[in-house]
Parts: C-alpha cells; sequence; structure tokens
C-alpha cells in the first residue's frame, strides 16, 4: 500500500483530523499562542532595553573636572592621555567661560548670575564611552590622570539599565524553555488522541503494508497546522499588546525619557519566529507522539 508522496492528501488528513477533537486542538493552539507570546513580551522588552542601552551609550558621558591650579592650556595637553583609554569613544573639552555659559542657559531672570566670575568653575572634559558596563571601570581609569581632580558618571543609572536588560532576557530564556516543554506535550498529547482516535485504520494500513512514513505525514501536517494557526493569532495580539504599550508610555508624562523601537521596524524578524517557533513545537509534538505509537 505505500504510495508516492500525495501533498494534498496528507493536508486534507491533517486538517480534518484538527476537528475530530477540537477541544484538544483549541488547548494546543492557545498554549502555543501563551508560550509566543510571552516569549515575544520578554524577548522585545529585552530588545527595547537594549536599544535604550545603546542610546545611553551614545548620549551618556561623564564629566571629568581638571585641576583648579591648572591654566587652560595645561588642562587642554590632557586630552590625548584620556583619548588613549579603553572605553573612551570621545573626548570634548570645556573651558571654564563655556562651563559658566551652559549653567546661565535657563537662568537668565537670576540677577545674583551676572557678576559670576569664570573661575567659580573648572575647566572639564566631556567623555563619551562605547560600553556602559564599564563606566565604573572607565571612570577609575580617568581619575587616575594627572590634573584630573575629580569625575562625575552616572554609574547606577547605567548599572540599573544593564542589570534590567539581563534580567529580562535571562527570565525569557527559562521561560521560553519552561513554555516550549508545556507546549510540546499539549500537542503530543493531542496527536495522541489523533492517532488513538484512527488506531483502527492505522492498524489496517499498516497490515497492508503503509510505511511508517506514510501513517505519520497527516499528523506531521496536523501538527504543523495547529503550530501555525498558533504563531499567526500570537503574532497578530503581540502586534496589539505592542502598540498599546508603545501609545501608553508616549501619554505617560513620567516616561517621557522612555523610548520603543518600532513594532514594524522589526517585523519581519518577529513573523519569522513565530512561525519558525510554532511549527516546530507543532511538528516535534507530532512527530513524539506518532513514535510512541508505531513503537507500540
Amino acid at each position: 500500500m505505500a504510495r508516492k508522496f500525495d501533498a494534498g492528501y496528507y493536508f486534507s488528513e491533517g486538517f480534518h483530523s484538527i476537528f475530530t477533537h477540537g477541544f484538544m486542538s483549541f488547548a494546543a493552539v492557545c498554549m502555543i499562542v501563551a508560550c509566543l507570546l510571552i516569549m515575544g513580551s520578554f524577548s522585545l522588552l529585552a530588545v527595547n532595553l537594549d536599544h535604550m542601552l545603546g542610546d545611553l551609550e551614545a548620549e551618556n558621558e561623564m564629566l571629568a573636572y581638571i585641576d583648579e591650579n591648572y591654566t587652560e592650556e595645561q588642562a587642554r595637553s590632557i586630552q590625548p592621555e584620556i583619548e588613549t583609554l579603553p572605553n573612551v569613544t570621545k573626548v570634548t573639552f570645556v573651558s571654564r567661560e563655556e562651563a559658566l555659559e551652559d549653567y546661565k542657559e535657563g537662568r537668565e531672570n537670576n540677577p545674583l548670575l551676572d557678576d559670576l566670575p569664570d573661575e567659580v568653575l573648572r575647566d572639564r572634559f566631556r567623555i563619551h564611552v562605547e560600553n556602559l558596563e564599564q563606566m565604573e571601570q572607565t571612570e577609575a581609569a580617568v581619575e587616575q590622570v594627572a590634573g584630573v581632580a575629580n569625575v562625575r558618571a552616572a554609574i547606577d543609572i547605567a548599572n540599573g539599565f544593564v542589570l534590567a536588560r539581563n534580567i529580562a532576557t535571562g527570565v525569557a530564556v527559562v521561560l521560553i524553555g519552561i513554555l516550549l516543554v508545556v507546549s510540546l506535550f499539549i500537542i503530543a498529547n493531542t496527536i495522541k488522541l489523533a492517532t488513538f482516535y484512527r488506531r483502527e485504520e492505522i492498524a489496517i494500513m499498516k497490515m497492508c503494508g503503509a510505511t511508517d512514513a506514510f501513517i505519520q505525514w497527516p499528523f506531521v501536517v496536523e501538527g504543523l497546522i495547529l503550530g501555525l494557526t498558533g504563531a499567526l493569532l500570537a503574532f497578530f495580539a503581540q502586534w496589539g499588546i505592542y502598540q498599546l504599550v508603545a501609545k501608553l508610555i508616549i501619554q505617560g508624562n513620567g516616561l517621557s525619557l522612555v523610548t520603543m523601537v518600532s513594532y514594524t521596524s522589526m517585523i519581519r524578524y518577529i513573523l519569522a519566529i513565530f512561525c519558525g517557533t510554532g511549527a516546530l513545537i507543532g511538528v516535534c509534538g507530532s512527530l513524539l507522539a506518532i513514535r510512541k505509537f508505531l513503537q507500540v
């Protein structure tokens, strides 16, 4: 009874089998949707935290204040040494006069600042870093440069973003692992129900010489359809949730510093990952179930 590969037959049988045990099929799809939504949400959180961390690395800086006894020429002579330090990408010199002008900006109505001498502030360097995770080491290296009186760096903020990103990534990995196992279990049990429902038909097919591959394909297709259905539903649900969260963040006055990566800029990658993961869960779950059945 061995026959050539017939995609139409396999898809017809696999699709029909889904409705013979509708509740379990529904549960399997819901489990895949839940798995992908949780996986996608934490992954997108990690992506956005990494994006914001990149923005901080591009914009964040530390200030190195020069010894007040140094002249401007002496202070400028330090710049090449700072530029050679690891993790330093850009160094900008700010003179006392420029620092005072920056300080006065936005305070023009304060008469107390009119007669403030330039010497009240120090020359300083604005130092941009490449990697926020190395901010503390960079600060210590800058402090060792002769002529630098002290350094001010927002290490706590940088470490906070790094910690949040690492936690989000770790939680995503753990949850993905757990939910993948649960999803495989649900799919496998759904396919087991299908094989049990068709056990007499399968027994007759084996007696007539049908190959294991011929028997397996409809169940593999069933798992594939369930996986892709769950993936597409999760993709559109994730899109809606992401857009809602982005809208709330934009409207939130206290979250003006938070920026989110556009969903549409990632849409191809998200769709591919969701469909690939859903298909993998469905096919692997089906193979696990039918292999055990055929070995009996």
